[in-house]
């Protein structure tokens, strides 16, 4: 079998470069190993598929490359994806500032873009194994479970390692090492931290409660809600700074980020020495979460007004409160992860084409790039625009 272009993947990426392949009049094939496609998508965004974010730019990105992303960023934007989903009856919403999703179900995108490639005239074909990619001259040829298959263009458009139960594998970083690229230390990224000992207790006692916070690491914050868990942390906020964190680094929590905690507290001593200290956080804080603090912290006592509180002891509650530090023991890993940090070294790979320098008959789009997105969207937004940059230049 011969075709213009196989990719292998037929993720979101994949199924979009599909499409502009095809629609340029080449003959292209999708393979992959899993028996449907889009599985990702179809279980993203509590199956409603965040599918963009309106507001993407490429600071919303991380890469060793950070000025890989802007050109096919550039091309492609989020309106023209938003375009061609109304225009395929897919219903949207806009939960949060920029971030839109489905207004019924995930299906709908896998549904429009399966459209698109069967409108375009590209095949794909699941449930087949990719075992050798091999170079063939100025072509390339592929050994299949249903055969061997040469190739004008291979598009490796396999993903990540993040959810494997979903199918993911290491094999786009393989194929990636086999033509000597460069493949960065990959880790779990958009991920829920799991804590130690006490901690863990704690926060499996508030499991399913959710507090708007400021999160801290690095050189990065996040102001996003923040969720307890039987096993530790996650929610918007824990997710997003999951991608920056490294282990054994500490997090550092601001449970009242729009508060001056020292001030309030020195106010509220002066204004009503009377009230405990109880009461200012039950007014601040859900009633569970306010009486699990003063449980954590028991150095005082309940029925003391504020009026006998020192400096130092205000102090001390607006340092637990405004910049709390926690170690996590670790993240729940691939399993749950959204997304892979790290992959392929962008150096070796054209951000016009995303054909490999030096091998315009490989090329690499998506999430296995050194290419990640921060929570919201962006990382599908990756997707369709690196998978239109490739599709339209093969």
């Amino acid at each position: 079998m011969i075709y213009d272009v196989v990719i292998i993947g037929a993720g979101a990426a994949g199924l979009m470069c599909a499409a502009q392949a095809g629609y340029a009049g080449k003959r292209v094939l999708v393979l992959d190993h899993a028996n449907k496609a889009g599985k990702k998508i179809l279980m993203s965004g509590g199956g409603r598929c965040n599918f963009t974010n309106l507001g993407t730019t490429p600071q919303h990105f991380y890469s060793s490359n950070p000025y890989f992303c802007i050109s096919a960023l550039k091309r492609y934007r989020p309106e023209h994806f938003v375009e061609l989903v109304e225009r395929h009856g897919v219903e949207h919403v806009e939960k949060t500032p920029g971030q839109l999703f489905c207004a019924t179900s995930a299906k709908d995108i896998v549904h429009t873009l399966l459209t698109e490639c069967e409108w375009a005239g590209a095949e794909i074909r699941l449930s087949t194994q990719v075992t050798r990619v091999e170079q063939q001259g100025s072509a390339m040829r592929l050994t299949t479970s249903i055969g061997k298959i040469d190739a004008g263009v291979v598009v490796i458009a396999s993903g990540g390692l993040s959810i494997p139960s979903m199918g993911a594998t290491g094999f786009g970083y393989d194929i990636a090492r086999q033509f000597g690229l460069e493949v960065f230390a990959t880790r779990p990224g958009l991920v829920p931290f799991t804590l130690s000992d006490t901690w863990k207790a704690r926060a499996a006692d508030l499991s399913g409660l959710s507090v708007p916070v400021a999160v801290s690491a690095g050189s990065r914050r996040f102001v996003e809600p923040m969720l307890f868990t039987h096993r530790g942390l996650s929610g918007p906020a824990m997710l997003q700074i999951s991608s920056v964190w490294q282990p054994g680094e500490s997090i550092s929590i601001d449970l009242l980020p729009n508060e001056n905690v020292a001030e309030s507290l020195r106010e509220a001593r002066q204004e009503t020495p009377k009230r405990q200290l109880s009461t200012w956080l039950g007014e601040r804080f859900p009633k569970r979460f306010a009486q699990a603090l003063l449980e954590w912290y028991p150095d005082h006592d309940l029925a003391r007004p504020l009026a006998q509180y020192a400096n130092a002891a205000l102090d001390e509650w607006a340092q637990r409160l405004n910049a709390w530090q926690l170690k996590p023991a670790g993240t729940e890993g691939w399993r749950t992860a959204e997304v892979t940090m790290g992959g392929v070294n962008t150096d070796a790979i054209s951000s016009k084409t995303f054909e490999v320098k030096g091998l315009p008959q490989l090329r690499f789009i998506g999430e296995v790039l050194d290419v990640t997105g921060e929570l919201g969207g962006y990382n599908f937004q990756w997707a369709w625009a690196s998978g239109v940059a490739c599709g339209q230049a093969v």
